[in-house]
């Protein structure tokens, strides 16, 4: 789905939608991450950007301390509700640009889905600065593409887009250069030990629980209620006419880098 710089603050007007539909990730992530930065109850990390919390649990199951910096008020309270029995967790109600903390203190930052709304010039930086030497920076994140098994059911999708997205740029599947190029952003600003990888799987949704995805992405949610309306009803026939479901093939990447 497009990015679009200045809609940050609209996943938050449908937090719950947020927490519900969107993907966690995929196990083999999490023990790469680990075995790349051990981590236990003497370490401290930083979640940028924790959305619904996605991202969460299995670091805070390593027994770390996890403060979560969260620009929107409800997703901050949906968190801090969601993880009350974790003692080692807490949220931050701000911008990440806005967070004010120590210097070389944490041993791991780590970012799901969110790094990209925050400037490259400013977020780089600022993790580093965070971390203590040998301390990781893991960033991935969740790259959806269209149903790859039902190609009517596709091109249906993409005229409807023309109508109401018309501007909407369709992007290709993600993969093995976008996940390099985005790794080797890190070593503009210090980082070393600089790695990546790609993990793939399926999602199959019935009408109206893809529309409800849609839903909870910026660009869709801007778009006027009544013709929203128009727009995912349309959709919904469209899965309807060619089986009831839709598939998505998802990518998701991972980054990881180290304060020397």
């Amino acid at each position: 789905m497009a990015i679009i710089k200045g809609l940050e603050w609209t996943f938050d007007t449908a937090a719950r939608q947020y927490e519900k539909m969107r993907p966690g990730y995929v196990e083999e992530m999490y023990e790469d991450i680990f075995k790349y930065q051990q981590l236990d109850r003497t370490s401290l990390a930083v979640e940028v950007g924790i959305g619904g919390g996605q991202a969460t649990l299995p670091i805070l199951k390593s027994g770390c301390k996890v403060t979560a910096v969260e620009y929107g008020k409800n997703f901050s309270q949906l968190c801090q509700d969601k993880f009350r029995d974790f003692p080692g967790f807490s949220v931050v109600n701000a911008k990440f640009e806005d967070f004010v903390c120590e210097s070389n203190c944490y041993d791991l930052v780590y970012s799901a889905s969110a790094f990209h709304w925050v400037p490259e010039e400013i977020g780089y930086p600022k993790v580093f600065d965070m971390l203590k030497s040998g301390g990781a920076f893991a960033r991935f994140a969740n790259h959806p593409y269209e149903d790859k098994g039902r190609k009517e059911l596709s091109q249906a999708i993409d005229r409807i887009y023309a109508v109401y997205m018309p501007n909407s740029q369709k992007g290709s599947e993600y993969g093995e250069k976008e996940a390099k190029d985005r790794a080797e952003i890190a070593q503009k600003y210090g980082f070393a030990d600089i790695c990546y990888k790609l993990y793939r799987r399926t999602r199959t949704f019935r009408a109206k629980e893809y529309t409800a995805l849609l839903g909870t992405y910026s660009d869709h949610m801007v778009i006027e209620e009544e013709r929203r309306a128009a727009f995912f009803s349309e959709i919904e026939d469209a899965i309807n006419q060619y089986g009831g479901e839709i598939t998505i093939y998802d990518t998701i990447d991972l980054q990881l880098a180290r304060k020397p």
